[in-house]
């Protein structure tokens, strides 16, 4: 979900690149082998039915039943999707806010857990020193500790696994720690795998992000 200022414009529908972002993430997963791309869209979503998806043909299907959270909408999406899709089919759950999935990362995602017995998600070793803050009595945020990082990695969209065992996770678990879909299926003991992406996978959590994500996608029109 998007979040903002009051009375904003939610991000997914800001307009980058021609398009609103909603579109460009909606075409980095919408190529074969995905068979459909069912979008979670708010109950009152009124700003999805005026964009144009023909580009997409019959492949998008909305879904009108987000939640208040990332795993409730999620949840609500794979219960309201389970007609058409079966407990062993792969699902992969991609964020609106990541206009630039580059396909060769989906392609790496796709082919390294096809064969997982559990699943996976892209993923960035940090590359940053990473510092554990506290905050001292005058207010001031410090550097309490520097934390090994040679084990941390940042995750990114999509996140790729079977949708029975998806949904049970999201089901099951304690959904206020859950940060994604990878974070479910931990709860139930799993390990996922962690599939190398790339920094092109940008979230749009900045405001100067968009200008990353327009310059992005400007030079793969070039």
């Amino acid at each position: 979900m998007a979040r903002g200022e009051p009375d904003a414009v939610p991000k997914q529908y800001l307009t980058l690149a021609g398009q609103p972002v909603l579109w460009h993430a909606v075409r980095g997963v919408c190529v074969p082998p995905v068979e459909t791309v069912f979008v979670v869209l708010a109950p009152g979503d009124q700003a999805f039915a005026r964009i144009d998806w023909t580009a997409f043909g019959d492949r998008l299907e909305p879904l009108y039943c987000g939640g208040a959270s990332r795993a409730e909408s999620v949840h609500n999406g794979l219960l309201a999707a389970m007609a058409a899709v079966d407990a062993d089919d792969w699902v992969l759950v991609h964020d609106a806010a990541r206009p630039c999935l580059p396909r060769a990362d989906l392609e790496r995602l796709l082919a390294d857990c096809a064969g997982d017995a559990v699943g996976g998600l892209l993923a960035l070793p940090v590359a940053d020193t990473v510092k554990r803050a506290a905050t001292d009595e005058a207010g001031v945020v410090r550097a309490e500790a520097t934390t090994e990082r040679s084990r941390l990695w940042l995750a990114q969209t999509p996140q790729m696994f079977r949708a029975g065992t998806l949904a049970q996770a999201l089901h099951a678990g304690d959904r206020a720690s859950m940060t994604d879909e990878a974070s479910a299926i931990e709860q139930m003991g799993l390990k996922p795998r962690l599939v190398p992406g790339s920094r092109d996978n940008i979230k749009l959590t900045y405001p100067e992000d968009m200008g990353i994500a327009q310059a992005l996608l400007e030079r793969r029109q070039a």
